[in-house]
């Protein structure tokens, strides 16, 4: 059966699919197009970076394709606000926002018409969100790369948070790899869309070198761990030197704060340094963001490509959605 579109505020997706917004540079406009050519929404990592920096690629990405561009926003990172209001001038589509709540951005949102979707683990905030008016609600749970709000798998905390949120689409993140779990997920567990972030860093568009490719190649199950993190928050990457030596308590700390990029920081090392070195394909220095699910990935494929499979995948054994419906116009 043919899948369903994902409708967010006033933006319609012809497929159900996000692209996690993965920061820093590892998801920018020249992943987020593609993505939205094939008719998903395309995200650009927006954490880490200069607001102008974020304009610029929301621009290019905006007048590079028809599609819907969003940006992810971590609500941790000190320009936050800067950040939103620098996407919203450069015309982005929907706002995606996590590692922490705020309630201001809905009022931004408002103001702006512009959608905003609220990463979410619990029921708890679930319900906050779609009372203060998300337009859309992302539930991320542990098998999710980078920052992580629970130590809950997706199957098990999704269907609480579909129990409260009742007219808001609901989307599942974490751990997705392929489009039998697509339609899983969207069959059994009702969720509207999926959001999908580590297999695209395995595409041919991702703007990240070579090395930080092949460390995703190479990873087995157990390579992919729990790390600390400046943000407050555990996360999730490949157990890479620079991950083992955080594990031993060496010094990693770096000798000076460069950017200050977080509201609260520990200090206990840069992270921005860290995933920028990664993202250069620094294998010894760098901070490697993964999901718990990446080393069943073994294959570089064009985004479109990436796309058919999970197409047709998912509508190989879908059947109806149980979630959110929008009313008729």
């Amino acid at each position: 059966m043919k899948l369903p579109s994902l409708q967010i505020g006033n933006l319609k997706a012809k497929i159900p699919l996000i692209q996690g917004g993965m920061s820093i540079r590892v998801s920018t406009s020249a992943l987020a197009v593609p993505v939205a050519d094939c008719g998903g929404i395309g995200v650009i990592g927006g954490s880490g970076i200069l607001a102008e920096e974020l304009k610029e690629d929301v621009l290019r990405a905006k007048a590079a394709t028809d599609g819907i561009i969003g940006v992810n926003i971590m609500y941790a990172v000190k320009n936050f606000y800067e950040l939103v209001i620098g996407s919203i001038e450069s015309g982005v589509d929907l706002i995606i926002t996590g590692a922490g709540f705020s309630r201001d951005i809905f009022k931004i949102g408002k103001k702006y018409n512009v959608p905003i979707a609220m990463i979410v683990s619990s029921p708890t905030l679930a319900r906050l969100a779609e009372k203060l008016g998300a337009a859309a609600i992302i539930v991320e749970a542990k098998e999710a790369g980078g920052h992580l709000g629970t130590d809950k798998p997706l199957r098990t905390i999704f269907p609480p948070i579909r129990e409260v949120v009742k007219k808001t689409p609901l989307i599942a993140a974490g751990g997705i790899t392929n489009g039998y779990e697509m339609a899983e997920l969207m069959d059994e567990y009702g969720a509207d869309g999926i959001q999908i972030a580590s297999r695209f860093v395995l595409s041919e568009e991702c703007p990240v070198a070579d090395e930080f490719k092949q460390a995703y190649l190479d990873a087995k199950k157990d390579d992919i761990v729990l790390t600390s993190s400046p943000v407050g928050l555990p996360g999730r990457a490949l157990n890479s030197p620079f991950v083992r030596a955080l594990a031993k308590g060496e010094d990693v700390k770096a000798e000076t704060c460069k950017l200050k990029c977080l509201k609260k920081c520990d200090y206990h090392y840069c992270i921005n340094d860290r995933l920028n070195a990664a993202k250069s394909g620094n294998v010894d220095e760098g901070l490697f963001f993964s999901g718990e699910n990446t080393y069943k990935m073994k294959s570089i494929l064009p985004v479109a490509e990436i796309f058919k499979q999970f197409i047709t995948q998912a509508e190989s054994v879908y059947k109806e959605t149980r979630g959110f419906s929008p009313p008729a116009e």
